[in-house]
């Protein structure tokens, strides 16, 4: 029997899941991906013996997106975290700095004569990107130095960041929740960013320093074999999306994939590729629950979320999982 197209209420207040599941009955477009997706975003938070990754560009941590981020790290309700360097960048950046509104059409050149970054409708002062990176990152690395640190892993160096911002209490910051939790944070593309820059100009002076990419691949494969259960949370494309399902393939595929993106799949484009194409490449098994939200991240996954932990908070499943 089909279901039938119900309106959606509004104007009672309800809250973001009863929302959330009146638009499910309204046989929305894009509406109804987004209801299907929280459905799957629960199911996997959820899953006790699931492997959860979370893997996102760095963009979104330059905005407020990032306390969503944070919240589902700090609950622990992720395994690990894969991402780009310039999440590092950001974190550190808004940790100790202020970014600014601003709008996509704003005169880039003058902007650039005032010293000024736009990120798409963000406004970066240059001091407070780059220039704080650089003194946030020197110190940390001569204190590891000191110590006899000769070799970093992309999470050991997130760790060690993560611990430097807790110190300074930055209670917004991903890398301080990761640390706090005990979650890593892999970056496979760890040179691409202010953060790699600086790890750079350090080694000029220090070439006993290496990079060991390989310990952090060694984390993912435990991660992935020993996982009883493999679900993964991708939002946006690029390297961190593709790391994730990359090793998942290894164990056959993931049993659950929430992808949430803007990008076209016809140009071919990894970040545009459907969990469905997934499938055939094995890195989502052909039994997983699957489902692709085409949206705004920073628009849909708050809302996602927040709908998901409140089904998490209703009593009858625990808000926090136990990460033995």
């Amino acid at each position: 029997m089909p279901r039938i197209v119900r309106d959606i209420r509004v104007g009672d207040r309800p809250t973001v899941d009863a929302l959330v599941r009146r638009m499910d009955g309204a046989g929305g477009f894009s509406a109804k991906e987004m209801t299907e997706g929280v459905d799957l975003l629960h199911r996997i938070l959820a899953d006790r013996e699931m492997t959860t990754f979370l893997s996102f560009p760095a963009d979104l941590v330059a905005t407020g997106t990032r306390g969503v981020l944070t919240e589902l790290v700090r609950r622990r309700l992720v395994d690990v975290v894969v991402t780009t360097c310039g999440t590092l960048d950001h974190d550190i950046a808004r940790s100790l700095r202020p970014y600014y509104h601003g709008a996509w059409d704003l005169d880039d050149a003058a902007l650039s004569r005032k010293g000024l970054y736009r990120l798409g409708n963000l406004v970066i002062p240059r001091d407070h990107y780059g220039g704080a990176v650089e003194r946030f990152m020197q110190p940390l690395l001569r204190r590891l130095w000191d110590r006899g640190v000769r070799s970093l892993s992309s999470i050991a160096l997130s760790s060690a960041i993560g611990e430097a911002l807790a110190r300074r209490k930055a209670r917004e910051s991903l890398l301080a929740a990761a640390y706090a939790a005990g979650v890593p944070v892999v970056v496979p593309g760890i040179t691409d960013g202010a953060v790699g820059s600086q790890l750079w100009l350090f080694w000029q002076d220090h070439r006993a320093l290496a990079l060991d990419l390989f310990a952090d691949e060694q984390r993912l494969s435990d991660l992935v074999f020993e996982a009883r259960r493999a679900g993964a949370i991708l939002l946006g494309g690029g390297i961190s999306k593709h790391h994730t399902i990359w090793w998942n393939q290894f164990r056959d595929g993931l049993d659950a994939a929430l992808y949430i993106t803007t990008a076209v799949e016809w140009d071919g484009s990894l970040s545009g590729a459907r969990t469905r194409e997934a499938v055939s490449w094995g890195k989502v098994k052909r039994t997983a629950r699957h489902t692709t939200v085409v949206g705004d991240v920073t628009q849909v996954f708050p809302v996602m979320v927040e709908a998901a932990l409140e089904r998490l908070d209703d009593g009858t499943t625990a808000a926090t999982r136990n990460r033995g």
